[in-house]
């Protein structure tokens, strides 16, 4: 392969990524085809010392979301964490978004119930005085803080859940990207780290 054809693979398995990102992973590959031609070899010889250009961005992206994730505890960080750990493969995609879809829904479901649960308890506060409720306005009240203290917890332990499981995520890509990691050649590792 050529370093053409190679970096041209490299970019069209990068795209999605900020312009400036690809920027730096083009010049770092450029740099070992440079330092390899100034040794010798050939642009085939340096293209087969860094394996599949494919396989390299894909790594490359995973690493990049992961580290996103680590520097940055938001949904969208999540969500490329996510798509990080789920782009290293066609058999985990297989394997992790059927049960990443089941866990999903059950969170998802938890969060719409304790904003609900949420809306509920401050209608029966802000009702009780006025309505006949059993027990009275008192209880009303008292019923009320307590259906939205409930919500409140069941959205923190929704919130604890979902960091821990894009936590668990991240370590999975980490030890799935080490156990990729041996099969790349030397030169790639130093330009994935």
């Amino acid at each position: 392969m050529t370093r053409q054809a190679f970096i041209a693979r490299l970019r069209d398995g990068l795209r999605g990524l900020p312009p400036q990102t690809i920027a730096e992973i083009v010049a770092d590959y450029e740099t070992h085809f440079a330092d390899g031609e100034a040794a010798g070899r050939t642009e085939a010889e340096v293209a087969d010392a860094l394996g599949d250009p494919g396989r390299l961005a894909r790594e490359l992206r995973a690493e990049i979301g992961l580290k996103r994730w680590e520097e940055e505890r938001s949904p969208s960080g999540a969500a490329a964490a996510i798509f990080a750990v789920l782009g290293l493969g066609a058999l985990d995609l297989f394997i992790l978004l059927p049960v990443l879809m089941t866990l999903g829904g059950v969170l998802f479901g938890g969060a719409i119930a304790a904003i609900g649960g949420l809306f509920a308890g401050g209608a029966m506060f802000a009702a009780g005085p006025f309505a006949d409720f059993p027990g009275g306005p008192p209880a009303a009240i008292l019923g009320g803080l307590g259906v939205m203290s409930g919500a409140t917890a069941l959205g923190a332990v929704i919130a604890l859940v979902t960091i821990g499981l894009v936590n668990a995520l991240v370590w999975y890509g980490r030890l799935h990207y080490r156990l990729l990691k041996p099969a790349l050649g030397p030169e790639s590792q130093g330009a994935v780290q």
